[in-house]
This record gives C-alpha cells, sequence and structure tokens, in this order.
C-alpha cells in the first residue's frame, strides 16, 4: 500500500538523499581518497553498499506491505445506532472475546487493532504511524521498520568510523590541494553530523521498539494506558520477539525477504495459520 501523506512522501525523499549522500561521500572522499592502494578500498565500498542495499530492502518492504489492515465487509454493515449513541471512533463490543467496532470503518475489528486516521483504516496490533515510512507500523510491517532501523544505526557507525579512520592515519597517497582537502573537510564534517544525528533518532527508537515488544504492549495501548488481557503470563523474550520477526531461526531475522507470520481475519479465532 502507499499512503498520499505529504509528510510522508517528503521524509521518504530525505531518507533516500541522506542515504545516498552518505554513500557519495564515504565512496568519493574517504574510501577512493585515502584507501585507493588498499585493499581496504574493494573491502569497504563493498560492506557499505551491502548494508545501503539492506537497508534500502527493508525500507521498501515497509513502505509498500500490508501493516495489517483490517478487511472491510464485502456488505454495509448496520452501525447506526452506534453513531447516534457513542459518537467515538471506538466502540467497546458486549462480547466476550474483546472484539470491537469501529464506526469510521464500520466493521468489527480483532484485538489490538486500532484505527489509523492517516491510513484511514483499521491496522492489526498498530504500534503508530510512521512518516520515515509513509505507513503504519503494524502486525505485518514492524519486522522491516526494526530492519530499517537496524540498518540505519549500522551505517550512521559505519560512516562515523571510517571518518574518523581517515584523519588518524596519515595518507601520504592523498591529494594535497587546498581545494580538494576543503572539500573533504566539509563533506566529512557534514556526514558526521549527518550519520550522528540519524544514529541517535534510530537508536532511540529501536530501544522503544524493542521495549514495547519485550512488554507486549504497542506505542498505542501504552498511550491509552490499556492493560493486556490478552495473555495470562508474559510469554518468554524468545516468544514474543518470534511473534515478530517470524518462526525461522535467528540468523534470518535481519534479512528482509523473510516474510513475518501471517494471521487469518475471523471473528471466532485469531490464530497463526501460516508461519515463516
Amino acid at each position: 500500500m502507499f499512503v498520499r501523506d505529504p509528510c510522508g512522501i517528503v521524509c521518504i525523499i530525505v531518507t533516500y538523499v541522506a542515504v545516498f549522500y552518505a554513500d557519495y561521500v564515504v565512496v568519493r572522499w574517504i574510501v577512493l581518497h585515502t584507501m585507493q592502494d588498499s585493499l581496504w578500498c574493494p573491502f569497504h565500498i563493498i560492506a557499505f553498499n551491502t548494508v545501503i542495499l539492506l537497508l534500502l530492502m527493508a525500507h521498501l518492504k515497509a513502505v509498500c506491505s500490508d501493516p495489517g489492515i483490517v478487511p472491510l465487509p464485502q456488505s454495509r454493515m448496520d452501525f447506526s445506532d452506534i453513531h447516534v449513541s457513542g459518537g467515538s471512533d471506538d466502540h467497546e463490543s458486549d462480547e466476550k472475546d474483546d472484539w470491537t467496532v469501529c464506526t469510521r470503518c464500520e466493521t468489527y475489528r480483532p484485538p489490538r487493532a486500532h484505527h489509523c486516521r492517516i491510513c484511514k483504516r483499521c491496522i492489526r496490533k498498530m504500534d503508530h504511524h510512521c512518516p520515515w515510512i509513509n505507513n503504519c507500523v503494524g502486525e505485518r510491517n514492524q519486522k522491516y521498520f526494526i530492519q530499517f532501523l537496524v540498518y540505519v544505526g549500522a551505517l550512521a557507525i559505519y560512516a562515523i568510523i571510517l571518518v574518523i579512520t581517515s584523519w588518524i592515519y596519515d595518507c601520504p597517497q592523498c591529494n594535497n590541494d587546498i581545494a580538494v582537502k576543503q572539500n573533504r573537510i566539509l563533506h566529512c564534517v557534514t556526514l558526521v553530523l549527518e550519520s550522528g544525528l540519524f544514529g541517535m533518532f534510530v537508536i532511540a527508537i529501536l530501544i522503544d521498539q524493542f521495549q514495547a515488544i519485550l512488554g507486549d504492549e504497542t506505542a498505542v495501548e501504552r498511550v491509552q494506558g490499556i492493560q493486556q488481557r490478552y495473555h495470562k503470563n508474559t510469554p518468554r523474550m524468545f516468544t514474543l520477539l518470534s511473534q515478530v520477526c517470524g518462526k525461522s531461526h535467528p540468523i534470518f531475522w535481519l534479512l528482509p525477504c523473510h516474510n513475518p507470520p501471517r494471521y487469518s481475519f475471523r471473528k471466532d479465532t485469531y490464530l497463526i495459520d501460516h508461519e515463516v
């Protein structure tokens, strides 16, 4: 899916401009400029661009994937009594299965699903709407969102290490022209500021995401103060992580090509019907 949100579209453009600028500075002004006669030159070019490739794959997956949209009913349901009596977006169901009714979508929705006013749909296990992926972070794409954060953080740290290393060690083959040196300093300082800003930002969000996963609550539930009633006992850490990352081996959890678990949409059950 792709949400036509101006803020989200601008954030996506900023993301790609920042990533490709970092690649340009690292390759042109750091690696090729200071390591051109060393085997470290092809190594860093391949390694840095591999991280960028994984970052772009995870980002595109997070942007284009269905975050867990609750399907609309085939025939229109009559919720006129709810509109008249309540008028709020969320209406608690009288049933004992914790399903609710969304008066905006006019449909039933499973536990832990919430309505997004930007996507204009209910999202299963919605955490928040993120402008950096122009999409909601929910049941089906939270894994890709976390992968994106991990790769951005890794890329920022990698870039800062390369900049520091290139200035610590002498480079006898480097061009000593004043204009070249000034350009290199300007690009390196800009890259360090960019990497530091984005690095701290995504690391903070990443910590928040892991706290939410291990606490078995979403950001929406935390803000609304919703107490979890869905588990009598808190699942173990590995179980909670596998609910987001899938049932594959943990070594594959950082690969954007593996899909998270799929959940069936049935009123009488909410079980995993396909495991990775």
